[in-house]
């Protein structure tokens, strides 16, 4: 018997290593368009639901801070890459306070924001015009919240490089249509284990460096790489936003009925405390 298994151990052995040098020719050839997707798909679109505690620290060149203190819900309608829904509770500074920001994303087609101010008690259509603009004074923008659309940017495979001790995919993207972003061109490093992107360089329409993102902290979560903290930074500025997910949970059974103008103006306790 001992015999025969080994026959088998021995004959099997070659397809193994077929398979598994396939599965490796595979991985190592994704066009660079497929990598963005599905990097997009690990940052943006983890679990049915999620929700967070997010602080928001923006930082001047001189080291004055500001800090933002808000609960995101998010909630995919779709597949990977399809329809999804986001809502924002701010909590401070008191400028702020009772402020709510909602977003309806759709795949291939410009997204609804909308955001609420609660000293006029105004419900504010945000333009599609408007979505580079500085989403509350930081240095995101309205876009970086929700994400850009993969299809928008033609993607190209630049190299494959360390980087913080990660094996990375160093893609350049550029937009299809100039007027679409305020870069002319994006450099991302995406791990290739977790596909999150640990670095994208912004470049401007000068093509000089201008803004900078990173993951600071990447953990587990619910099986989930998560990015718990991030910095966006304005290299020419000097200001920066640094950003710390706390309280993270995904597939927590969020309602459709959370994403509509009703729960904008009268935020549902349940799910912003």
């Amino acid at each position: 018997m001992r015999k025969i298994l080994c026959s088998i151990v021995i004959l099997a052995f070659p397809f193994f290593i077929l398979i598994l040098s396939h599965l490796s020719y595979s991985q190592a050839n994704l066009p660079a368009d497929e990598i963005i997707r599905r990097s997009q798909a690990a940052f943006y679109y983890p679990g049915t639901d999620m929700k967070a505690k997010v602080l928001m620290k923006l930082v001047t060149k001189d080291g004055r801070e500001r800090i933002r203190d808000f609960t995101m819900l998010r909630k995919n309608l779709d597949k990977e890459g399809g329809e999804q829904r986001y809502f924002i509770y701010f909590y401070k500074p008191p400028d702020v306070k009772d402020m709510t920001f909602m977003v309806w994303k759709y795949p291939g087609k410009d997204d609804d924001r909308w955001l609420f101010i609660p000293a006029i008690k105004l419900v504010k259509r945000i333009a599609a015009s408007d979505k580079r603009s500085s989403f509350v004074g930081s240095d995101f923008s309205f876009e970086d919240v929700s994400g850009r659309d993969a299809e928008e940017d033609n993607h190209s495979l630049l190299k494959e490089e360390m980087f913080n001790g990660k094996d990375t995919y160093v893609i350049k993207s550029v937009p299809k249509n100039e007027g679409s972003a305020d870069y002319s061109y994006k450099v991302s490093w995406i791990d290739k284990e977790s596909l999150i992107p640990l670095k994208e360089e912004y470049y401007d329409k000068r093509g000089e460096l201008y803004k900078v993102f990173t993951a600071d902290v990447v953990k587990e979560i619910q099986d989930f790489p998560t990015v718990t903290k991030r910095t966006m930074k304005n290299v020419q500025s000097g200001h920066r936003t640094e950003v710390t997910f706390e309280e993270v949970g995904y597939n927590n059974g969020i309602g459709d009925e959370i994403f509509s103008e009703r729960y904008l103006r009268n935020p549902p306790q349940k799910w912003i405390r």
